[in-house]
């Protein structure tokens, strides 16, 4: 795949409000998190939630991690994701005016 359509791919991950409060959430918590947690903290059902880790997962966002019969989620690359997340902010500011 050529690097624009890896880039757009990267990006429509974090199109959805809804992923993008996924990576709060697991951004503001010191350990894993499962995703039921996650879940009822977001208030959306475990499949809805599931489908949009999936597509952070296929993006390299989060990590999806087996314990038991649980899984639990952890971000690949927090510092860096924060730093995507500023960039953006910064961006969208100076853009707006």
């Amino acid at each position: 795949m050529e690097k624009l359509e890896r880039l757009a791919s990267f990006f429509d991950a974090l199109r959805s409000p809804t992923r993008l409060k996924i990576l709060q959430v697991v951004a503001e918590t010191d350990r894993p998190l499962h995703i039921e947690a996650v879940a009822k903290m977001l208030g959306i059902n475990y499949a809805a939630i599931y489908r949009h880790i999936q597509a952070l997962r296929q993006q390299g966002l989060l990590k999806v991690y087996e314990v038991g019969r649980s899984r639990v989620l952890a971000l690949t690359r927090p510092q860096l994701l924060r730093q995507l997340l500023e960039l953006a902010d910064k961006f969208l500011s100076e853009a707006q005016g």
